[in-house]
């Protein structure tokens, strides 16, 4: 079931499921309810996406005045449709940078 959708910097409707959500909470502990709308809102407004080893894109926004960023690895399966993947905090933002950046906010 589709709990949400939002709309990449591409234009491509990203959907999140019900199942991906489970994922989330489950297996990001950090992840709590209230952080629901903030993925989504990183899918469509992020500072950065970065690609990702596996085809897909990573979603990046700094979220607190502190060194956290939120991350919400996406993929675009097509011209019309995508999927959130998972999402997490990470604190680590020298690992993200190693990543090719390919679309910023800036550009």
């Amino acid at each position: 079931m589709i709990i949400s959708i939002t709309k990449s910097v591409n234009g491509i409707k990203i959907r999140l499921t019900e199942e991906r959500w489970h994922h989330i909470e489950k297996t990001h502990e950090e992840i709590k309810d209230k952080d629901f709308p903030k993925i989504m809102k990183v899918v469509s407004k992020p500072g950065f996406i970065l690609k990702g080893s596996k085809g897909e894109c990573l979603a990046v926004k700094k979220v607190t005045r502190k060194k956290n960023w939120l991350v919400v690895p996406y993929k675009e399966v097509n011209q019309e449709d995508g999927f959130v993947l998972t999402a997490y905090f990470s604190s680590d933002l020298t690992w993200l940078l190693k990543k090719e950046i390919i679309w910023s906010k800036q550009s």
